[in-house]
């Protein structure tokens, strides 16, 4: 069955999105972008967080939501604004009834680029080439679409391990040649 599934990279200034369908073992390319919060006010950021969010959902109807998980910075308070705003998206995503998915930085990294220690600039090219774009998304965009790709790709392989696992009597629980 297809997914469409709308990736998140959080963030308090700029929150990046991206959305894709899996088609067989294809991903294609629905659409992505950034949410400009702006600089004002944190509360009015996440607002405007959430409504972009809620917005985007309406628009592209995703069966999931995939989002980046909080990293540990050095500066607390770039972790706290983080993960409010990885909030104001989960809400968002919660409230349309879609079922959230967490993957850490290194995951998505190691999903999209196999280096769980990537750069930013390996992330876009590699997600460019996936999806088959005829130009290099935004760093905050492409951060967003390759987390939606890590999840169909570890979605994909969930759903192939549930049928591929033998079902049988193998001597009483154990495995026999």
């Amino acid at each position: 069955m297809a997914e469409i599934i709308l990736g998140i990279d959080p963030g308090s200034r700029k929150t990046g999105y991206g959305v894709i369908k899996t088609q067989g073992s294809a991903l294609v390319y629905l659409g992505s972008g950034c949410i400009n919060a702006g600089s004002g006010a944190l509360y009015k950021r996440l607002q405007t967080i959430f409504v972009a969010v809620s917005t985007i959902i309406e628009q592209f109807s995703p069966t999931v939501f995939a989002i980046e998980e909080t990293f540990l910075s050095k500066n607390v308070q770039s972790t706290v604004k983080l993960s409010e705003a990885r909030a104001a998206a989960m809400i968002a995503g919660s409230n349309a009834g879609l079922e959230v998915f967490e993957y850490t930085p290194r995951q998505i990294k190691q999903a999209v680029v196999g280096y769980g220690a990537a750069q930013k600039h390996q992330v876009q090219y590699m997600v460019e080439r996936i999806l088959k774009l005829s130009g290099t998304p935004q760093a905050d965009a492409a951060d967003a679409l390759a987390c939606a790709i890590c999840h169909g790709y570890t979605s994909a392989v969930t759903k192939a391990m549930r049928f591929t696992i033998p079902v049988g009597n193998f001597g009483h629980g154990r495995f026999q040649n």
